[in-house]
């Protein structure tokens, strides 16, 4: 059966492009720092990114907390939105690994203000406080919106002016910069320390990367090691890393327009409704009609052919990827349609 897989656009499969070239992909054993491929993949994305270097990491969750390690010393204080990625849902990691303190700031759908992130910095030596390690931006945020290139420059600004480094959870920041008609650059400027991945809209089957400075990249390389994700003959993921690199991230506009013709299509169907101002790259979030059973409809949906997640505290999201083609938005609208209408 060929599926409609609304769930996420982690759920993709490698591009025939992608089967081929890891099947011809050199390798070596990149403990050793030997395998030529992951070596192409890192030094394609740091200087696509700007940075001095980079690393090749089994997972986005994997990079965050790498860098959270990376940046802090135990006990120091990290500075975030409550709705980011790192607090929702990297399971407590930044606690057991890095062992640092959290301290949440309500965002404005992702967007920090920055009175309030410099009204939570520690400032002097008291011997009570935790110090201010580290501060981390999510851009395009897993909300589905993309904050500005403003607010992200305001925040670098004040992070430089106390010496705190600044980490970009950029998980979609191609989407991010498709969206903003932008190069990536742009965004990850505001940032010491940019994580992305390879394998979310982009369609590689594993792998994302962490970029920064040569010397903070030397450390992490370490650390990723301490983590268990050293890898060996890790060319045959870095392969389709590289495709995912170049092509797919030039196609990203595709996933968003048809992420708008989703959009608009579950808005017309009576009492559904959408974020349709959150609707920034490949992500639609939605409230079904009052009294709909979530688990009802994910399981019509599955007898139709189309993947999709129940509602969690009452919003519905699907997620376009380049597997999800014209037909299948029309399809799942015909699906949506046919099940309310009961």
């Amino acid at each position: 059966m060929s599926w409609i897989d609304l769930r996420s656009d982690t759920v993709t499969h490698p591009t025939p492009a992608m089967r081929d070239a890891m099947r011809n992909a050199e390798v070596g054993d990149d403990v050793y720092g030997d395998d030529p491929t992951v070596k192409a993949l890192e030094d394609a994305a740091a200087d696509k990114l700007g940075k001095e270097a980079a690393l090749f990491v089994p997972s986005g969750n994997f990079g965050n907390q790498l860098a959270l390690l990376t940046h802090c010393d135990r006990g120091d204080e990290v500075i975030l939105g409550d709705d980011c990625h790192i607090v929702w849902h990297e399971t407590g990691g930044a606690a057991l690994i890095a062992g640092v303190q959290l301290r949440t700031i309500e965002s404005g759908k992702g967007v920090m203000p920055v009175d309030a992130i410099r009204r939570r910095i520690r400032i002097g030596e008291d011997i009570h406080w935790p110090k201010t390690g580290l501060i981390c931006v999510e851009n395009a945020h897993s909300n589905g919106r993309v904050i500005p290139l403003s607010a992200m420059a305001e925040t670098a600004a004040l992070a430089r002016e106390h010496g705190i480094p600044v980490h970009l959870d950029g998980a979609r920041v191609f989407n991010a910069a498709t969206h903003l008609r932008c190069d990536v650059r742009d965004i990850t400027q505001h940032a010491d320390t940019v994580m992305f991945c390879l394998s979310k809209g982009l369609a590689a089957p594993v792998g994302s990367i962490v970029a920064g400075s040569a010397d903070f990249v030397r450390r992490a390389r370490k650390n990723r090691k301490l983590l268990g994700g050293g890898m060996r003959q890790a060319g045959v993921l870095a392969a389709p890393g590289l495709i995912a690199l170049t092509d797919m991230a030039q196609r990203l506009a595709e996933d968003h327009a048809r992420a708008q013709r989703l959009a608009e299509g579950l808005a017309a169907l009576p009492g559904v409704s959408v974020q349709r101002e959150d609707v920034h790259i490949n992500l639609v979030w939605f409230r079904l009609p009052e009294g709909t059973d979530g688990t009802a409809l994910a399981a019509y949906l599955s007898e139709q052919g189309i993947k999709a997640n129940p509602p969690e505290d009452g919003l519905m999201r699907f997620a376009t990827h380049w597997q999800v083609d014209d037909e299948a938005v029309a399809c799942t609208l015909a699906a949506m349609r046919a099940f309310l209408a009961g």
